[in-house]
C-alpha cells in the first residue's frame, strides 16, 4: 500500500516537473538527459543492492524498457508543452490500462467481461468530455490535436511496457529467480535511454539541416544556457519519476494486489491537477475537471473489475 501511495505523489511531480523541463529544453532532449541520470541513479541501487543486469526476464525487460520509456516517454514529453501536465498525464494514465487489457487478450488471451469492457468505454467517454476542444486559433487547435496524438500515443507506449515487464516477471518466477523492483526498473530503463537517444539523434539532425538553411532566431538558446535554466528540474524529475516512481511501482505490484495497486496509481491525474495549478498556473475548467473525475473513476472500477 505504501508504494502505491509514494509512486501516485511521485509520478504526479514528475508530471508538473517534466511538462516545465519539457517547455524550457525542449521535449526529446529532457526526456534523454533525465533518463540518462536515472539510469546511473538506479544502476548504482540495482548494482549494490539488487540482481544488477542477471535473471532471465533480462531481454523483455529491456524490450519493456524500449516502448515504456522509449515509445512512451519521448512521445510523453511531446505532450506535455503541448496540453500541460495536467491533460497529458490524464490521458496516458486512464487510456493505458484499457490498452494494456486489450494487448493482453490478443497476445496472453487474458478475456475481457462485459464490466471492463463497461469501464473502458466510461474512461474514454471522460477524457472526450475532459478534451473537448475550447481553442479558437487555427494555431491553437493543430496543436492541442498533435499533443493529443502523442499522448495517446504515450499512452500505447506505457500500457505496451506494463505487460511485457508482467511476461518478464513471468520468467523469473518460473526459474525461481528474485527480481526487485529497483533492478527491473534498471533493466527497463536501458531500453528506455537507446530508444530516447536515437531519437535525439534524429531531432538534432533535423534542427541542424534547419538552421543551415536559415539565420537562428533570437529566441534560441545554448546548451548551456538550457541546463543553467532547467538542470536543477531535470534532476528532480529524473528522481521522481524513472527512478523513485518506477522503483516504488514496481516495489508496490510485488508485495500488493494489483487490484489495490492500480485504483491508487490511477488517481495521479487527480493528485497532478493542484500541483499544475501551482507550478503551471493552470486553471482547469469546470467542465475538463468532471471529465478528468469520470476517467479516473472509470480507470479505478477497471482495476477492480473481476
Amino acid at each position: 500500500m505504501l508504494g502505491a501511495v509514494l509512486a501516485t505523489i511521485l509520478f504526479s511531480f514528475s508530471a508538473v516537473s517534466g511538462a516545465r523541463v519539457a517547455k524550457l529544453m525542449g521535449g526529446t532532449e529532457a526526456n534523454f538527459w533525465r533518463l540518462c541520470l536515472a539510469t546511473l541513479f538506479l544502476a548504482a541501487m540495482a548494482h549494490a543492492f539488487g540482481a544488477g543486469l542477471a535473471g532471465n526476464g533480462f531481454y523483455i525487460f529491456i524490450l519493456s524498457g524500449c516502448i515504456g520509456f522509449g515509445l512512451g516517454d519521448v512521445s510523453l514529453f511531446q505532450a506535455y508543452p503541448r496540453l500541460g501536465s495536467r491533460l497529458t498525464i490524464l490521458i496516458v494514465h486512464c487510456l493505458a490500462a484499457p490498452f494494456a487489457g486489450l494487448v493482453e487478450w490478443l497476445w496472453l488471451g487474458t478475456t475481457l467481461s462485459a464490466a471492463q469492457m463497461l469501464c473502458g468505454a466510461v474512461i474514454l467517454a471522460g477524457v472526450a468530455v475532459a478534451l473537448a476542444p475550447t481553442h479558437e486559433t487555427h494555431e491553437q487547435r493543430r496543436q492541442f490535436g498533435i499533443g493529443i496524438f502523442f499522448a495517446v500515443l504515450g499512452a500505447i507506449g506505457q500500457g505496451g511496457g506494463v505487460v511485457l515487464s508482467r511476461k518478464a516477471y513471468e520468467l523469473c518466477r518460473l526459474a525461481d529467480q528474485p527480481m526487485d523492483g529497483i533492478t527491473a526498473a534498471y533493466q527497463r530503463i536501458i531500453g528506455g535511454v537507446i530508444i530516447s537517444g536515437l531519437a535525439l539523434l534524429v531531432v538534432k539532425r533535423q534542427f541542424l539541416l534547419a538552421r543551415a538553411e536559415a539565420v537562428a532566431s533570437p529566441g534560441d538558446m545554448s546548451t548551456a544556457e538550457k541546463w543553467r535554466r532547467s538542470g536543477k528540474w531535470i534532476v528532480f524529475n529524473a528522481l521522481a519519476g524513472p527512478t523513485l516512481g518506477v522503483s516504488c511501482y514496481q516495489w508496490a505490484l510485488k508485495t500488493t494486489p494489483s487490484a489495490v495497486v492500480l485504483p491508487i496509481v490511477a488517481l495521479s491525474p487527480l493528485v497532478v491537477m493542484p500541483f499544475a495549478r501551482w507550478l503551471e498556473q493552470e486553471q482547469p475548467s469546470r467542465r475538463s475537471t468532471i471529465g478528468a473525475v469520470i476517467a479516473v473513476a472509470g480507470a479505478v472500477a477497471l482495476a477492480l473489475a473481476k
